[in-house]
């Protein structure tokens, strides 16, 4: 008899209270090297009613005008009048940013960039599974899929009771360590007082969830827990605290994997919670997309200053067509693992 188990992943829309957070910081990012390459940047933000608070080290030429990058990412989010209540035109934004630390400059900025240390101390997962055609768990993959969709709605002005504030999750059966049906689904989104659940549960199901889920993977008696509570019309940051890095599980494999701890978000390429974690993934991926595997994970770790990782791990969970410790010896001899070798890469 084949055994059973449920896994379960969620996923965020863009105007989840945290994820505005995670946009605020990678705009700052990405004003800053998209002048100055070089830019040294670590940036968080926290969000509360109408107040962005932005601080960090950063070392750059360019000193970039925080209120207009915070403001354009809640309107581009949809937060566009004060009826949600928070816009982007009303915000009281708050610099905290200073600059980087020269003792951790220094094992960062070296004249041979070949050299060139990790930014910090750490260690980063990569995973890949043949479960999808993206190489992505497909409990978390179909949960992206649930908010891509929610944010397109949002965005065709076709439903107008829709507010940017949105979550997902997505139950899988697994029988024999392979997905076969959806057990559950979760989905809640803010929205106008006007519309009726009753209303809002039709559209969601029709509209959303059946034009982005396989039937497929749809059973009879799979269930449906759409705005479970009854009501969500306060949502964003009024109803809820944001901070920068608080989805680190949905910015990544939706826990199917391990995660080292650091977020992405904020952070130029010198810093190895990111751009080693994307390598890590980078790895994985080929692994599976080569056939060695169904699954993979890649552990990388660093030292601050250091260029080369101090330890790398492959595990296969028992689905590896050789030994992993011969795929640790490929990995080592084909891939980039210093920080300006993966910076080159990708």
């Amino acid at each position: 008899m084949a055994s059973q188990k449920l896994f379960s992943s969620e996923s965020v829309s863009p105007g989840h209270p945290d994820k505005i957070c995670d946009q605020i910081s990678d705009a700052v990012l990405d004003a800053l090297i998209a002048h100055d390459a070089q830019a040294r940047v670590a940036c968080e933000v926290l969000v509360k009613n109408n107040h962005v608070v932005i601080a960090g080290e950063v070392k750059s030429r360019l000193q970039p005008d925080l209120s207009q990058i915070a403001k354009q990412v809640y309107k581009d989010i949809g937060y566009t009048h004060a009826s949600m209540g928070v816009d982007g035109d009303h915000l009281q934004v708050v610099n905290m940013l200073s600059s980087q630390s020269g003792d951790i400059a220094q094992g960062v900025d070296v004249a041979n960039k070949h050299q060139q240390g990790a930014g910090d101390q750490g260690l980063m997962f990569g995973y890949a599974t043949d479960e999808t055609p993206t190489w992505m768990p497909m409990a978390h993959a179909m949960a992206n899929q649930l908010m891509r969709r929610h944010k397109a709605m949002l965005s065709d002005g076709q439903y107008p009771w829709i507010r940017p504030d949105a979550k997902a999750q997505v139950a899988l059966v697994y029988e024999d360590e392979k997905p076969k049906y959806i057990h559950n689904i979760v989905l809640s989104t803010q929205h106008t007082e006007d519309i009726a659940l009753a209303d809002l549960q039709k559209i969601i199901k029709d509209d959303l969830i059946y034009q982005v889920l396989p039937a497929s993977m749809l059973r009879p008696d799979t269930q449906f827990f759409i705005n479970p509570t009854g009501k969500f019309v306060q949502g964003g940051p009024v109803a809820d605290c944001g901070l920068t890095g608080r989805k680190i599980i949905v910015d990544t494999y939706g826990g199917m994997a391990r995660h080292g701890g650091g977020c992405f978000s904020g952070k130029d390429p010198s810093k190895v919670d990111r751009s080693a974690a994307y390598c890590a993934r980078y790895i994985a991926k080929h692994i599976v997309a080569a056939g060695l595997a169904r699954r993979c994970e890649v552990q990388l770790a660093y030292a601050i200053g250091r260029a080369e990782p101090t330890s790398i791990r492959v595990d296969t969970f028992g689905t590896g067509l050789c030994a992993e410790a011969h795929l640790e010896d490929m990995v080592k001899r084909v891939f980039p693992l210093t920080p300006y070798a993966i910076i080159h890469e990708l």
